[in-house]
């Protein structure tokens, strides 16, 4: 038994206590890069994802004829996928705001990368499946009298948009990741 360490205990000083605001401790938070999250900046940003994401599908929707296409339902199935990831995230950054907590663990980075990264790839395919159907329609068979061909590179250019103000939060989110 003798050759058992045991654990030493190292007495801890305790804050100093303070009469007042005037005394008060200061909390002191490490530097957050804007548009990681729990920022004002990654508030931007997923408001911004949901604004134009929000445009883009109610554009789509006021057209009769979207449904007849295919890419045009994927690009509202996933447009509207990446509007409910934008408002929950929103929400995350809202809340992390106003109690000043940062959201810095690792699990949460992990979550918001991955999701960022799949929502945005699905966002940005069916762009462009979106736009390839548009420019078909606009160019290849002249189509566009009959068609709402400027109502459809509408919705498509917001999606794009809603999905281009998504990879600020992913190359921030995947970098914070790397580094840790």
């Amino acid at each position: 038994m003798s050759s058992v360490s045991r654990p030493t205990v190292h007495p801890v000083e305790a804050p100093p206590y303070t009469d007042g605001p005037q005394n008060a401790l200061i909390r002191v938070r490490m530097k957050d890069v804007q548009g990681m999250p729990g920022t004002r900046g990654s508030l931007f940003l997923r408001l911004t994802q949901f604004v134009f994401g929000l445009v883009s599908i109610c554009v789509m929707g006021t057209t009769s004829d979207f449904r007849s296409v295919t890419a045009f339902c994927y690009l509202v199935s996933a447009v509207s996928v990446q509007i409910l990831w934008s408002l929950s995230m929103a929400v995350v950054d809202i809340y992390a705001l106003l109690v000043r907590r940062s959201l810095r663990k690792q699990i949460i980075f992990r979550l918001f990368t991955i999701g960022d990264g799949i929502i945005s790839t699905l966002t940005f395919a069916a762009a462009c499946a979106s736009a390839g159907i548009t420019v078909l329609i606009d160019n290849d068979l002249d189509k566009c009298s009959v068609n709402h061909c400027a109502r459809f590179q509408t919705a498509t250019a917001m999606a794009y948009i809603s999905c281009f103000a998504m990879m600020p939060s992913f190359l921030l989110n995947f970098w914070t990741l790397a580094s840790q």
